[in-house]
């Protein structure tokens, strides 16, 4: 599983991650059903319906890498996508992954990325999940996916198929977005990948880009986001 807090390492850690989803759900109705009475928060935000089809763009130390988003694929996670994508930044303006560090590479697999460079951006997405779509396209080579800590967990960590990972269907990761072109994947296949699973993402949430540039110097970072 790809997952946000690594492989559960123990049957309590199993148990935890079961009351932390049921919670998870139960935060997400709760928003859904109290949703026209809090005009102009987050609930309202993560709720704007995206365009059918669009282009994003992030421009990363080794390259642009485009991707092509498709909201019939998997309609609630690409409204949320698009929302982080506009108003997701500091101050409610911009992509909250305009300054993502690339923090999880396992070569043949995926790359890992979706938390913020600035610790009070990422708090502000980390504990409002989104509910799951069902898988209608499997995680291929160049497919871009939501990472999950479980069922209804989706919040703003994001994965690239390095390969094609079919098997990952099953277990709930619906991917929402292709890579546009040849060129693109080049870039993501530039990713440096040295540093593998070691940065902590408990860290990366707690200490930003702060903390990946002090102790992982040659981290591959995107270094702005956008809608094209």
């Amino acid at each position: 599983r790809i997952s946000d807090f690594g492989i559960m390492a123990s049957a309590a850690a199993g148990v935890l991650l079961v009351l932390v989803v049921v919670a998870a759900v139960g935060s997400a109705a709760a928003a859904a059903k109290h949703h026209h009475h809090h005009h102009g928060d987050d609930a309202d935000a993560a709720a704007a319906r995206a365009p059918d089809t669009f282009q994003v763009e992030f421009v990363t130390d080794v390259g642009t890498m485009t991707f092509n988003v498709n909201r019939t694929l998997a309609p609630l996670g690409v409204d949320h996508f698009h929302t982080l994508m506009t108003v997701g930044g500091a101050n409610n303006e911009g992509a909250y992954y305009g300054d993502n560090g690339f923090f999880r590479v396992v070569p043949d697999f995926v790359v890992q990325f979706g938390i913020a460079g600035e610790p009070a951006v990422s708090k502000r997405w980390k504990d409002k999940p989104i509910v799951d779509d069902p898988v209608r396209t499997s995680n291929k080579r160049g497919t871009l996916t939501f990472a999950t800590a479980g069922a209804n967990t989706r919040t703003t960590q994001l994965f690239v198929n390095l390969a094609d990972n079919g098997f990952l269907d099953s277990q709930g990761f619906a991917p929402f977005a292709a890579v546009a072109d040849d060129a693109s994947f080049a870039v993501v296949e530039k990713i440096n990948a040295e540093y593998g699973q070691k940065p902590d993402q408990g860290k990366i949430y707690a200490g930003g880009n702060a903390y990946l540039k002090a102790n992982f110097p040659d981290l591959t970072f995107i270094t702005s986001a956008r809608v094209v």
